[in-house]
């Protein structure tokens, strides 16, 4: 017997396949959207997360700038505070100096050299007076250069060629001089002493060394 199949199985067969392709179709969809949810999702908790570190790095940033402004502000009250100190130590040394000044002046004036005018500003002293000759002076300039602990870096202003009458018909040449010389305070003067002292110790170590 034969059967024959009057029913349109095409369009059923394209109908079954075009409602499969429907599902899948609404499946993928459904799959896209969820794993674009998901993405979001932890897009989302990873920037929250990002925002939240940010604002705990800003407030420690915040409090160590403020740590620092303080810190500064100390640094700043001990320099002050050094400062005053160094002022008021200066102040009680300088009480001294003229005293030091006088003395040492005398100790270092050479045979033949006068001083005639001293003025003092600050610890510059300026000399002037007269010596007996050229050499007198560089005499003098040695002297206060190296020979005292409270003077330094002396140096000749001017020197003049003049005449000094002794009696009617005596007349000598003389030198009219200005020396300007720096006086050392008492704290400087003392590391200059003890760098003094060291230095031929240390010579002589090195002269007994070398035999």
């Amino acid at each position: 017997m034969i059967l024959i199949n009057l029913l349109p199985h095409r369009e059923i067969a394209r109908k079954q396949r075009k409602d499969v392709f429907n599902v899948f179709l609404a499946l993928s969809a459904l799959v896209g959207g969820l794993l674009a949810g998901f993405a979001f999702l932890w897009i989302h908790s990873l920037t929250t997360d990002q925002q939240v570190r940010n604002q705990i790095l800003t407030s420690e940033i915040k409090r160590f700038d403020a740590q620092i402004k303080d810190i500064a502000g100390l640094e700043a009250e001990i320099a002050a505070l050094k400062a005053r100190q160094q002022a008021v130590e200066d102040l009680q040394a300088d009480r001294n100096m003229p005293v030091h000044l006088l003395t040492e002046l005398v100790t270092q004036l050479p045979e033949g050299v006068y001083v005639n005018n001293m003025a003092q500003v600050g610890q510059v002293v300026t000399l002037r007076g007269v010596a007996q000759s050229n050499e007198r002076v560089s005499e003098l300039l040695r002297n206060l250069g190296g020979g005292s602990a409270w003077f330094t870096r002396p140096e000749l202003v001017e020197i003049v060629a003049g005449t000094v009458t002794l009696a009617a018909r005596d007349q000598r040449r003389v030198s009219n001089f200005t020396v300007r010389v720096k006086l050392v305070r008492a704290s400087e003067a003392g590391k200059m002493a003890v760098a003094g002292a060291i230095k031929p110790a240390l010579t002589a170590s090195a002269a007994a060394v070398a035999k």
